[in-house]
């Protein structure tokens, strides 16, 4: 199991509680299936079948959010609301006002919840309390921010914060691309994003592209500034850093692949997987902390 991207939150003060103290306070919010009136519902699940919800291997501590959301497209919502405002308008003479579509939509939502389809998303979460850091395995940064806040309700004084450091990625990375020159143990690979600075937001990318040094020098003299850069750590992860700090397109590559046998069973593969996955990307986040001149203090 490999996270494939990671919203980074640091913690205000150490984490002290130990998985089974973690456990109790994430039982308050396990998860449970839905109402057919509700539209969303989230909740803690274990992140093995036959395990506790907060999972340690070698002092990392993972857990899972699950959310159950109703499928319910609003095309269908606003198919069926034109028809019944059709049918009220040949009985009354007018058509529905703003406001009457309005409440007209919100009884078809209710009508329809019951019938609607629910499907699982599983969102995992990596506490490190080595490094005071919490990992959110979530493409968008809305969804690590719902994830810890429901973490917050069930873990008081927790104080996780989005990791910020002392020079900013965009910076950062516009000046590796500039000098043609990337902080060591680091390489840029071929994919990479460009955007202006002005109303325009004229954009270049590379997409599995060469990046020629003189054109990047063109492109960054001319005002435009790097906001997204593929690289390879240590020619063991592979990743995409973006201009909010967040870690995206994570993968491992064969040198770490081919050193995992397989053996054992279902629940020692998972550990193994997991010290794996932790070892790496933690020492990964670091090396890119420290290029990015450290953390911000706070």
């Amino acid at each position: 199991m490999w996270f494939k991207n990671l919203q980074i939150y640091r913690l205000a003060a150490p984490f002290t509680l130990a998985p089974e103290q973690l456990d109790e306070k994430l039982a308050g919010k396990a998860f449970q299936p839905g109402s057919s009136i509700e539209m969303q519902r989230m909740g803690w699940i274990p992140p093995r079948a036959d395990g506790t919800l907060a999972h340690a291997v070698g002092g990392q501590i993972l857990i899972t959010l699950r959310t159950e959301k109703k499928l319910l497209p609003a095309s269908v919502i606003n198919q069926v609301a034109r028809a019944r405002a059709q049918e009220i308008e040949e009985k009354q003479g007018y058509k529905p006002g703003r406001k009457e579509m309005r409440e007209l939509k919100d009884a078809i939502t209710n009508e329809l919840l019951p019938r609607a389809f629910a499907i699982w998303r599983d969102t995992q979460v990596w506490i490190d309390p080595v490094r005071g850091r919490i990992v959110v395995d979530a493409a968008a940064s809305a969804k690590g921010d719902e994830v810890m806040q429901l973490l917050n309700e069930c873990v008081e004084n927790l104080g996780a914060r989005p990791l910020q450091t002392a020079q900013s990625p965009v910076g950062a990375m516009t000046s590796w691309l500039a000098s043609d020159e990337a902080p060591s143990g680091i390489s840029v690979d071929q994919d990479t994003e460009l955007r202006s600075t002005t109303e325009s937001k004229a954009t270049v990318r590379y997409v599995r592209h060469a990046l020629d040094a003189a054109d990047l020098r063109r492109h960054i003299e001319a005002g435009k500034q790097c906001t997204r850069l593929a690289m390879t750590w240590t020619d063991r992860v592979s990743f995409t850093l973006t201009e909010s700090l967040a870690i995206k397109r994570v993968a491992p590559l064969d040198v770490l692949t081919e050193t995992q046998d397989g053996s054992g069973d279902e629940a020692e593969r998972f550990d193994t997987d997991f010290a794996l996955m932790t070892g790496e990307l933690g020492r990964l986040v670091d090396h890119l902390i420290e290029a990015l001149g450290g953390q911000q203090a706070s």
